[in-house]
């Protein structure tokens, strides 16, 4: 435990100056004021289909930058202090990068009428809002191409300056467009928003134009992208399938039960996605860095049940806080229709904290590279989420939905520990972590 804390603040109180940590605070401020927008204007309508919306996004979002994110930020700050490594991996991630969003616009745009019809069932015509997510999403690639590059570099305190400024536009711009025109405007903001932050590509080119003659066509490394690729693979495989299963759920509610009861099952997931964040952010700095540099199955051993005794009873007493003051917490986030709300948080919270219990020692796929165990797995927990969903939605109603969230990570928890049950629970000789 001592170790834990003596870790914490050396490591992660620096590394909170980094823009994947120190803005969490600010996103879920501005995320606040969004949900209250939406619901105070909208409502819970307006609310199932923002959701679907936000859900696509975020999908297109990591196939157009080909899931190289965590990727570009460990080898850029592998390889900074050497030229010749450093420029085949910016020519070879721009290169594919360019070619993957400007690929996936077109077909967008050219398309956007059908995929309107997947997201919004073909009852809603947002076409041209389709259209103009394609025309940004190039921005959005190209902005995240350089702060990965910043980020690679350590750049945290001009990344986090401009982030806030960035998510202070955002947040000013999607109130006006929801002020302005209700739905049609927070679809709108939707789309736009990630590509405002292109302020942050245009201060990222200045401050780092040293490395712009390092990018060449004739860079372009296949070895580099071999490297890649398992970071590609992984991101894509969680980052679209998720995203792309709510939005079926989210369908499917809105055909058996009422689009209004969808935007109660969003509001319930846009409250979790809060509290989450703080936890995730606490694993990506702690224990995905930690895990990496461990070796042998005891020390496996001791980071998990260390992070479970000191940090899961303080989430669950914040979860607990969370469930009796629900009531509250809707009527301060939404208004009074959301009040249904209240109903969901029960089993929502369990499967948060199954989620994060699961999380803790999945992380060990990433950090060992036991990428097939983890996209078997990624799939498992997708297609289980699907059919319990349908199967307890049938039976429950609107309840269902939240059900099947909470048996399906208590499932992922149970098959995550039979796959490192020897190395949690079993006699530990001295040896590494090949075998679980």
């Amino acid at each position: 435990m001592r170790k834990f804390f003596d870790y914490i603040n050396t490591e992660v109180i620096h590394k909170a100056a980094s823009l994947n940590t120190a803005n969490i605070s600010i996103k879920i401020i501005a995320g606040i004021l969004i949900s209250k927008f939406i619901a105070v204007f909208i409502g819970p309508e307006g609310m199932a289909l923002i959701g679907n919306l936000r859900n696509f996004l975020s999908a297109v979002q990591s196939i157009a930058i080909a899931g190289l994110y965590k990727g570009v930020v460990k080898y850029i700050g592998k390889f900074k202090n050497n030229v010749t490594e450093l420029g085949k991996t910016l020519s070879t991630v721009f290169y594919l990068g360019f070619f993957c969003s400007m690929l996936l616009a077109l077909l967008i745009y050219y398309n956007a009428e059908f995929i309107n019809g997947l997201i919004f069932q073909g009852n809603y015509k947002y076409t041209y809002v389709i259209e103009v997510l394609a025309i940004v999403l190039p921005f959005y690639a190209l902005n995240m191409f350089v702060f990965s590059i910043m980020n690679g570099f350590s750049k945290y305190k001009i990344l986090f300056i401009i982030n806030i400024i960035g998510q202070i536009l955002g947040l000013l711009v999607t109130i006006l467009l929801i002020w302005q025109d209700n739905i049609d405007g927070a679809l709108i903001a939707v789309v736009i928003t990630p590509a405002l932050n292109l302020l942050i590509t245009v201060v990222g080119i200045l401050y780092r134009k040293n490395l712009m003659h390092l990018i060449k066509i004739t860079d372009f490394s296949f070895s580099i992208l071999n490297l890649l690729s398992p970071y590609m693979i992984m991101a894509i495989a969680s980052s679209i399938a998720m995203p792309i299963v709510l939005i079926i759920i989210r369908n499917y509610l809105i055909a058996e039960i009422g689009l209004k009861e969808a935007g109660y099952w969003q509001a319930m997931n846009r409250v979790s996605d809060y509290y989450l964040m703080f936890i995730n952010s606490l694993m990506v700095l702690y224990i995905l860095p930690r895990f990496a540099e461990i070796n042998t199955k005891k020390e496996f051993r001791r980071e998990v049940f260390s992070f479970y005794k000191t940090i899961m009873p303080v989430f669950g007493v914040i979860l607990l806080l969370i469930y009796f003051s629900r009531s509250v917490l809707v009527n301060v986030l939404f208004t009074e229709d959301f009040r249904p709300v209240q109903e969901l948080f029960g089993y929502q919270i369990l499967g948060d904290f199954m989620r994060v219990l699961s999380m803790v020692i999945a992380y060990q796929f990433l950090a060992k590279k036991m990428f097939a165990h983890f996209i078997v797995l990624e799939i498992f927990l997708f297609v289980f989420i699907y059919f319990s969903s349908v199967y307890f939605i049938d039976i429950y109603g609107l309840q269902g939905a939240v059900m099947a969230h909470c048996l399906s990570y208590f499932m992922h928890f149970a098959i995550i520990l039979l796959i490192f049950g020897s190395s949690l629970f079993g006699i530990l000789p001295d040896e590494g972590l090949d075998n679980n």
